[in-house]
């Protein structure tokens, strides 16, 4: 690991700062500190000045609406928006700017920038992720959603499951099966599909937190224009991974900020405890001091990784792995912390259901339990913790890999004749 950064990018940090001394309320906190309502509005408004100040988009080339810059420049803007509290963008923007747009700037037709790109940054186009499904969460490639081809449109059956933000967006990228006669990961195709029609039902799911950021979402005869396919038909595989690349990347590198931060708010409530001096409290928040500073020099790696200009790779799993697993892990500490307080929570619950809360939240155990309950689902969204060893395993270490009895057609599999 050789991270030192390159001078373009104090340049545009002090641009950054610049925008935001500008634009943010005198005395702000982070979004953490507003109420829900107030922090979905700010977040819209504040998208639209992203946008209009080319800080939505950066690596995204200019022709397609977005700055022209380079990863240096995306991961500065990052870091400094991780230590303002602000948002990033909206709350799919993830997934429309991160993962989908991304993918198509790689692989996708002239024609599919020209329309999709500009249209994501607008906010016109919302999206959401659809890969997992009932029977094929952790092995993607066992999915069973079906397209057929029908002149010039594909019809779509099935079902997607754990859909982030699905009730926001009007559009969704389906992986969905359309040679069931190939060895599954073969037989897969990238469908880019509008939301806003009859065939598509939404339905929210009730998680134990009591929030819904998750979706069922059923197809029934749903249609899909012939060319709103990404890379090759039955190609998806392919497709898919890169933007699992892509969801992986710029974040690694900046986690150790906002979790840093959360760090010194549980620190904070045990002080106000009076628990810093309890010898087993203190081990574990050193502990979880230790694991932090881990998380940073994991970034680190990920910094020089881009500065020499590679992409995420299976190590990216690594990233992901160790703060799901930590998260869990500081998470109980909390409760643990709070004692009796947790067993009726009072104050205001999380903004998400997503890693660490928003930057400046308030250190109340109606915020602490909602977000340990959040925590559990951390080391499966995105890829579970036994999938992430996996791969880290195979394709990091070099083992031996695990015996396959399902690597035949996909349709030979059980459940699926």
């Amino acid at each position: 690991m050789d991270f030192v950064y390159p001078p373009e990018a104090d340049s545009y940090r002090a641009k950054v700062r610049s925008f935001l001394d500008a634009n943010l309320p005198k005395n702000w906190k982070g979004i953490g500190s507003l109420n829900h309502a107030d922090a979905a509005e700010f977040t819209e408004e504040w998208r639209v000045k992203l946008r209009d100040n080319d800080f939505l988009a950066v690596t995204w080339p200019k022709a397609y609406g977005g700055a022209g810059l380079g990863h240096i420049e995306q991961l500065v803007l990052a870091e400094e928006f991780a230590k303002a509290g602000v948002p990033g963008g909206g709350p799919n923007d993830g997934f429309g700017i991160g993962m989908l747009g991304n993918t198509i700037i790689a692989v996708g037709t002239e024609e599919q920038k020209k329309h999709f790109l500009p249209r994501v940054l607008s906010g016109d186009d919302r999206w959401c992720q659809g890969y997992s499904e009932p029977a094929a969460g952790s092995d993607l490639g066992n999915l069973g959603c079906r397209a057929v081809l029908d002149g010039d449109e594909w019809i779509i059956n099935g079902q997607k499951i754990w859909t982030s933000a699905g009730h926001l967006a009007n559009h969704i990228f389906v992986l969905a099966r359309t040679a069931p006669d190939e060895v599954k990961h073969r037989g897969i195709t990238f469908l880019l599909v509008d939301m806003r029609q009859p065939g598509v039902e939404v339905r929210p799911i009730k998680m134990m937190s009591g929030d819904s950021e998750f979706n069922e979402v059923f197809f029934t005869d749903a249609r899909c224009p012939k060319e709103n396919v990404v890379g090759e038909v039955n190609g998806g595989w392919m497709v898919a991974m890169t933007l699992l690349g892509n969801e992986r990347g710029a974040g690694a590198a900046v986690n150790s900020i906002s979790f840093r931060g959360e760090l010194d708010k549980l620190t904070a409530l045990a002080k106000q405890k009076g628990l810093t001096s309890d010898p087993h409290i203190r081990q574990r928040l050193a502990k979880a001091h230790s694991k932090v500073e881990i998380m940073r020099f994991l970034g680190y790696r990920v910094l020089t990784a881009f500065m020499n200009g590679s992409q995420p790779g299976a190590d990216a799993s690594i990233g992901k792995l160790w703060w799901s697993e930590y998260h869990k892990e500081v998470t109980e500490l909390a409760v643990d912390i709070l004692g009796a307080d947790a067993l009726v929570p009072v104050g205001q619950t999380p903004h998400t259901a997503f890693t660490t809360d928003s930057p400046g939240s308030p250190n109340d155990s109606a915020n602490w339990v909602g977000v340990f309950l959040n925590a559990r689902a951390g080391t499966i969204y995105a890829g579970t913790s036994q999938v992430q060893r996996g791969i880290v395993g195979e394709q990091v270490l070099g083992l031996p890999k695990e015996p396959r009895a399902d690597g035949g057609p996909w349709k030979s599999i059980p459940g699926h004749g």
